[in-house]
């Protein structure tokens, strides 16, 4: 694995083009890339009908497509809605650990109905086609459109469909099982639910539990994990590319942020050193170099929070444009899919549930998810800072008379060869260490600044704390002595900051895990009793993880009636697939 690690650094060194796509050049690459296994994907979600102004939830597993474990492939992973014209509605990206994630996205108000695709892949995968990338129905009901045409059907005839009887999911229950203590239970009401594993070793795993409320409409299910193992079983273990072909580079160090840096004639520029900053108090900085094509990349791996990245070169260089590359979408051209469509005894349940999802929406408020902020981001790698905070000084009118009023150990030095710059004087280590005179790495709300003489006039009034890390750095083959990063009162300089040789752009951002909200109707209080409950969703846990032992789980039913489906599905540590599902039903209390 670390050899195979090393050639796509290679190869995503010198080969870089708009779409992050190689192309394979001889027979030694191709039989190194086919070394490499390839992956598949399954995601369970909670369709498959969905009406705007709900959420889609998923879970995101992840394989090694040769052995059906867990892959440790691809870092990154993405979720896809597409409609019937082939355009992509959503694209997610989901950050993957040990061969999972989760995420969910909001049906808007815009989506008009239809019947939808929803896609599961890496970007490694998609070099092998519509054939290695999950597939599954949606139906979205956006009930408050006049054109309805896309699920009403063209005669009579099409009214007899296959719709009519959902097919019957396999069911394998002997390994592990989900008991309630009882099968009838009213509204508002504990439930006390049991995942026990009656097979030891044999179910460990990890799986996905919900308990969903049954449509009332016929549609066809969504696809379970047995199902899926049944139908990706002969997927490629390799990629089917050849020489001469173009692929599409595996995430394997994580998020694959790559650009071109070029003149104005459009000649690519050749070693030009590029700065990457996403910035925020937690930032990242990133230092790469172009090759011979032009062309720069790196890789985010840590949990940054803006969705923002400032590209710039670190030296200023005529006539230069810097642009940031994007993949290609996968050509989805060969879709298929499935055919819902509306009935006239439909209209009752229509408006029942539009009803409820805008009461949902409208105590949103109250029920809130909390987001997992992920793992925090140590900006100076392990130094020790040193922070002097403005509000406890004299202010001074600018940032260069600040550093020589307030700071002892940094200022600007005099460049008769160049601009002036910054540097950090040295924490000497050693006696007999040598002096230098590098300048500093210096931010601004996690900005980096290759020009240094510019924020001279910077207005220091705006400035809340000054830190210096005096350790020295080396980064794209040029040496750094400390470090200093600015904090603004707004925290907000990235916002307006447009680079000299570089651009400011949006990127995007991995979804963030959350916690799902969990009703608690006896943790009520006065102020809260009356406020509605029509969650169709009961029970959401993306991932549980299944050892020996037994688990138990709490939820509260609502104040929907009728018939509730409690589902476990998802693979054991030995990939084999496991889907479990029960039925409880909710009655009045009342009653």
């Amino acid at each position: 694995m670390k050899k195979q690690w090393i050639l796509f650094l290679v190869f995503a060194a010198s080969v870089l083009n708009a779409h992050a796509q190689y192309v394979i050049s001889n027979l030694e690459e191709l039989e190194n890339l086919k070394a490499l296994p390839q992956e598949k994907v399954y995601v369970h979600h909670t369709g498959p009908l969905m009406f705007i102004g709900e959420y889609l939830h998923y879970a995101f597993y992840c394989f090694n497509a040769r052995t059906n474990r867990a892959s440790d492939v691809s870092f990154v992973g993405y979720v896809a809605l597409v409609n019937q014209q082939g355009e992509y509605i959503v694209e997610q990206k989901v950050r993957i650990e040990e061969g999972k994630s989760q995420g969910d996205f909001f049906i808007n108000t815009n989506v008009p109905s239809g019947n939808y695709k929803l896609l599961g892949y890496t970007q490694w995968m998609k070099n092998n086609g519509l054939e290695q990338v999950f597939k599954d129905d949606l139906v979205i009901i956006n009930p408050y459109q006049v054109d309805q045409s896309s699920l009403l059907p063209d005669d009579s005839e099409a009214m007899v469909s296959n719709q009519d009887v959902p097919a019957a999911q396999p069911v394998d229950s002997s390994v592990v099982q989900l008991k309630t203590e009882k099968e009838i239970f009213g509204t508002r009401e504990k439930v006390v639910m049991d995942l026990k594993n009656y097979k030891g070793q044999l179910g460990h795993g990890n799986y996905t539990i919900k308990v969903q409320k049954k449509g009332e409409m016929a549609v066809s299910p969504a696809m379970n994990a047995m199902v899926y193992a049944a139908d990706y079983l002969d997927v490629e273990g390799e990629t089917q590319k050849t020489v001469g072909d173009s692929i599409f580079l595996p995430e394997q160090r994580g998020e694959l942020l790559f650009g071109k840096v070029t003149d104005d004639s459009g000649t690519p520029v050749e070693g030009a050193k590029v700065v990457v900053s996403v910035p925020s108090e937690e930032f990242l900085l990133k230092f790469t170099t172009t090759d011979n094509n032009g062309n720069f990349y790196t890789y985010l791996r840590k949990d940054y929070k803006e969705d923002r990245a400032i590209i710039q070169l670190i030296e200023e260089v005529d006539d230069t444009q810097v642009s940031l590359g994007k993949t290609s979408n996968l050509d989805v051209s060969g879709l298929t899919f499935g055919q819902f469509y509306l009935k006239p005894e439909y209209t009752d349940a229509i408006e029942r549930r539009s009803i409820h999802n805008q009461l949902e929406n409208q105590f949103f408020s109250v029920k809130p998810d909390s987001v997992l902020l992920g793992d925090p981001i140590d900006p100076f790698e392990g130094g020790m800072t040193e922070t002097k905070y403005l509000d406890d000084y004299t202010r001074f009118p600018t940032f260069q008379e600040t550093l020589v009023e307030i700071l002892n150990y940094a200022g600007y030095r005099n460049n008769r060869s160049g601009s002036d710059y910054i540097r950090i004087a040295q924490d000497f280590e050693t006696y007999n260490e040598e002096a230098n005179v590098f300048p500093a790495i210096v931010l601004i709300d996690g900005v980096f600044i290759p020009n240094h003489e510019r924020i001279k006039e910077f207005d220091a009034r705006k400035i809340a704390s000054i830190s210096l890390v005096r350790d020295q750095f080396r980064m794209a083959g040029e040496q750094y002595q400390g470090m200093m990063l600015v904090k603004t009162i707004d925290g907000d300089f990235y916002e307006d900051y447009a680079p000299a040789d570089g651009i400011n752009v949006p990127i995007e951002k991995p979804m963030l895990k959350k916690n799902y909200f969990k009703q608690d109707h006896m943790m009520e209080n006065e102020g809260n009793h009356h406020i509605p409950d029509y969650r169709r969703i009961l029970f959401w846990e993306p991932h549980v993880k299944v050892s020996d032992n037994d688990l138990t789980f709490e939820f509260y039913t609502s104040d929907l009636i009728g018939e509730f489906e409690v589902v476990l599905d998802g693979f054991t540590t030995y990939g084999k697939p496991i889907s479990m599902y029960k039925t409880i039903i909710v009655k009045d209390a009342s009653q």
